[in-house]
């Protein structure tokens, strides 16, 4: 299942099912995240070329992001494994949809993409243990961790780098697979068409069940934040004009423009 939302006008938004093999759109009653088991359709069926998407999911009150958890990306910085997750935060404000532009921030001279594996939770979660991590989570979405990296090395720390608007896309939608095997999908991002990031989900050097466990045991989680994955090799800089493109195989592929105002 495919959870999409989309521009309803004067600031409403809808949200809808975006039917299997097709691009008819079954509108939903309300937020799925509010009643996940028991998700009520209006009756009312959109074509999705007559939609504007936006964010499938505004975070309820944090992006929870990994830092160096492929191998392959923290050797091109030269860094070292670190023994445990690294977590960092990105506020909902930072958080875009398809198709909206990335503005680059006028103080920063060096903005990187980063394609990486979201999880979108609909449980609050606190201290759970990781063989029972899926009942806490909704689904899956595709992030993209904009990063001001002259801003990250003069800052020593990651928090303006991160954190600034437009620096989160997220979407096309949420997909809802419980069977989705996280750890062996394709994972890519491009920019103008051209490749920069390939690889698999397997290479995480901490999987997906470790780190929502790992991140609920220092911080509630709750429905509808999103944990970003980590970014493997390949990332670089974006520029005006750019259309950078995130890819993650049975996700969709998730697009946006680079401007500077």
């Amino acid at each position: 299942m495919r959870v999409v939302r989309f521009d309803k006008g004067e600031g409403t938004f809808g949200y809808g099912v975006l039917q299997d093999d097709s691009t008819r759109v079954m509108v939903l009653a309300e937020n799925p995240l509010f009643r996940p088991e028991k998700i009520q359709a209006t009756g009312q069926i959109l074509q999705l070329e007559d939609i504007r998407l936006v964010a499938p999911v505004i975070p309820a009150s944090k992006v929870v992001c990994i830092g160096k958890n492929y191998l392959d990306h923290i050797n091109e910085f030269g860094g070292e494994v670190p023994p445990a997750p690294i977590i960092f935060l990105k506020p909902n404000t930072a958080v875009i949809g398809p198709e909206a532009p990335i503005v680059l921030p006028k103080w920063s001279n060096h903005v990187d993409h980063e394609v990486e594996l979201g999880v979108v939770m609909k449980r609050p979660a606190k201290d759970i243990d990781a063989a029972n991590w899926k009942d806490y989570v909704f689904g899956y979405v595709i992030g993209n961790d904009c990063s001001a990296r002259d801003a990250q090395k003069a800052d020593r720390q990651w928090t303006r780098a991160k954190s600034w608007d437009t620096s989160c896309p997220l979407g096309p939608w949420i997909t809802v697979d419980p069977d989705l095997d996280v750890q062996n999908l394709a994972i890519r991002c491009s920019v103008d068409g051209q490749g920069r990031q390939n690889a698999n989900t397997r290479d995480m050097t901490h999987p997906v069940a470790e780190l929502v466990a790992y991140v609920s045991q220092a911080m509630t989680l709750l429905p509808g934040d999103v944990i970003l994955t980590g970014t493997p090799a390949g990332v670089g800089p974006l520029e005006p004009g750019n259309v950078v493109t995130c890819e993650i195989e049975g996700l969709g592929e998730l697009s946006n423009p680079v401007v500077r105002l």
